[in-house]
């Protein structure tokens, strides 16, 4: 029986993959026998930490460091990955800035921007980019990191909230244009999983959100791995425009 899970032969690109949930997906992408493109924009010495613990594992790949925002940086990416990995046949859009709770009276219009550029403009870029090589070969996936924050509506987090919700309608849009090319497009919110970026938070929040999750424990990146390797492979060749919500059963609006 075939291994419809095995991303043998396939390439792939994770941004924002060096620290947190980038990092555990672009492992599992590489444990289901892809080539991974793992990138990242700052902390060079914590990159190569990162993809050094990669290849200890006998993974394949290339660390590549790029913007997900800018427009010159990913066709540079692309062109350094195509030589050193080959043609992307997949990416995952990861890369996220900093994540601030604030009322709405203390967001200036730079941040929501902010959000706006990681959240549409870098898949949209990203697309645009990599599209070509998986038009012609009739085969392509799309995945999207979004949140189960625009589904719960969190406050005070407009920002944030408001440009995932575009990237989800984005998502629906997009996998609609192109599954006649046999692209799929889904996105993936993962509840509130704790990674480095989390370490000051207070803990009477994190104990609130650890009350309201059915399985009674903490998400762990690695509770990524599944719903990663899943969207990427075959075994989804006939899921598109989904959003999938891991979140160990936390109830959703």
């Amino acid at each position: 029986m075939d291994n419809h899970f095995s991303l043998k032969g396939k390439t792939f690109l994770v941004t924002g993959s060096t620290t947190g949930l980038g990092r555990a997906m672009a492992n599992a992408l590489g444990a289901a026998g892809a080539r991974v493109a793992m990138n990242y924009q700052n902390n060079t010495e914590r990159a190569e930490s990162a993809f050094d613990d990669f290849k200890s594992n006998g993974f394949e790949g290339g660390l590549f460091k790029a913007s997900a925002i800018d427009p010159d940086d990913i066709s540079r990416l692309r062109k350094e990955i195509e030589s050193d990995l080959g043609p992307v046949d997949g990416f995952i859009v990861n890369a996220t800035p900093a994540q601030p709770l604030k009322p709405i009276e203390e967001y200036d219009w730079d941040f929501y921007q902010s959000m706006i550029d990681f959240f549409i403009k870098s898949p949209y870029l990203l697309t645009r980019e990599f599209l070509p090589h998986m038009r012609q070969q009739k085969w392509g996936r799309i995945i999207n990191i979004a949140s189960e924050v625009f589904t719960r509506g969190v406050a005070p987090f407009s920002a944030y909230v408001a440009a995932k919700g575009g990237q989800i309608g984005w998502t629906r849009s997009m996998a609609n244009e192109l599954a006649p090319d046999g692209i799929t497009v889904n996105a993936i919110s993962p509840g509130w999983i704790p990674v480095e970026r989390h370490a000051d938070d207070p803990e009477e929040d994190k104990q609130a959100y650890l009350d309201i999750i059915p399985m009674q424990r903490w998400g762990v990146p690695k509770d990524m791995a599944g719903a990663t390797v899943f969207l990427a492979s075959d075994s989804s060749s006939f899921v598109t425009g989904q959003n999938i919500h891991v979140n160990g059963g936390t109830i959703l609006p």
